[in-house]
């Protein structure tokens, strides 16, 4: 039986770690992160995919798109979770899988972008469900994260919504609590990335997942 496309809501209570994997595909655990991630197809991305035409934009020369998220293992998994995203246990399937963690950070979509407004509001149900993780999600989908708070007000307090500037250099964008930049020709933007300092990786530094930092600037790969 294929787990993933199937309409049922499967009991909690019969939900083990093996079905859920099956319903929403597995976890990612980048070398870079202090915690696991969950991604999607970067094709997939709406705005991402305008910008990755043009040059200059923070999506041109898409490291998504290239080197290892090239692998066919990578993109069998990409294509799983994407599938998934409609199932009606895929919200529960995500909370069993983090839990089993039981790791206190998640990144949302080291390759991809909210897909719908669904999408969104499904990661903030778990989120909800899971206040002892604290979850970091980047996206250039403005306009959702604007329907969501014209709609319910702020996401919860675990949860740190990180809107990206379009264009390399830019200046963080206005009317938000957290925001992200990526620079090259100027200075940072406020909290700037030092990951680049010490081997790609993150280490101690959990800034991305800090609602207290306003604007992480990312140095241009």
């Amino acid at each position: 039986m294929s787990y993933t496309v199937m309409n049922f809501a499967v009991p909690k209570s019969k939900l083990s770690y093996k079905i859920a994997a099956a319903i929403a595909g597995n976890l990612g655990k980048p070398s870079k992160m202090p915690g696991f991630t969950y991604g999607i197809s970067a094709k997939l991305c709406k705005i991402g995919a305008k910008l990755a035409k043009i040059p200059g934009s923070v999506c041109f020369d898409c490291y998504a798109l290239k080197a290892n998220y090239q692998y066919p293992s990578v993109t069998k998994a990409h294509d799983k979770r994407e599938r998934s995203l409609s199932s009606i246990s895929w919200v529960d399937s995500m909370i069993t899988l983090i839990e089993k963690t039981k790791n206190p950070y998640f990144r949302w979509h080291d390759a991809g972008d909210i897909q719908n407004f669904q999408h969104l509001l499904d990661i903030v149900r778990i989120a909800d469900s899971l206040p002892g993780v604290r979850f970091w999600l980047p996206t250039r989908e403005k306009a959702l994260i604007l329907k969501y708070r014209d709609t319910f007000g702020d996401f919860p307090a675990n949860l740190c919504v990180r809107l990206s500037a379009a264009m390399v250099d830019a200046k963080p964008l206005a009317g938000f609590e957290n925001t992200s930049t990526v620079h090259a020709n100027a200075n940072p933007c406020g909290n700037e990335c030092i990951a680049y300092k010490q081997g790609n990786k993150c280490l101690d530094c959990r800034a991305c997942w800090d609602k207290t930092i306003q604007n992480i600037s990312y140095r241009k790969h």
